[in-house]
């Protein structure tokens, strides 16, 4: 099993600023790809971005030249840099692993994510 666990969420105002923090423990070995996916009220969860242990990253339109996600490979740590924050970035942030062991099936690993509001 492998345990994710989310931090840095708060309330800011419109263009400020958040640090998001996921530390994953467990069975953390073999994971390639980290990512942070995002929930509003009433909504389904959407993709955020995602990075490879290899640093190739990948971001929803909406928080491209905003947002940044950067990891570290030797912790599985993954971060994501939040500025100039809007009221629609308000969400629950849920941090996300892939594990690929050779000979298996890809698992999935969730966080139990972290409140972000953006709000004057």
């Amino acid at each position: 099993q492998v345990r994710l666990v989310e931090s840095g969420g708060g309330l800011v105002q419109p263009g400020g600023s958040l640090r998001l923090s996921c530390a994953s423990s467990g069975s953390i070995f073999s994971i390639d790809v980290m990512g942070w996916y995002r929930q509003a009220p009433g909504k389904e969860r959407e993709l955020v971005a995602t990075i490879t242990s290899g640093g190739v990253t990948n971001y929803v339109e909406s928080v491209k030249g905003r947002f940044t996600i950067s990891r570290d490979n030797a912790k599985n740590t993954v971060f994501l840099q939040m500025n100039y924050l809007k009221p629609e970035d308000t969400a629950v942030y849920y941090c996300n692993a892939r594990r690929k062991p050779y000979y298996t099936d890809p698992q999935y690993y969730w966080g139990q994510g972290t409140q972000v509001t953006v709000s004057s």
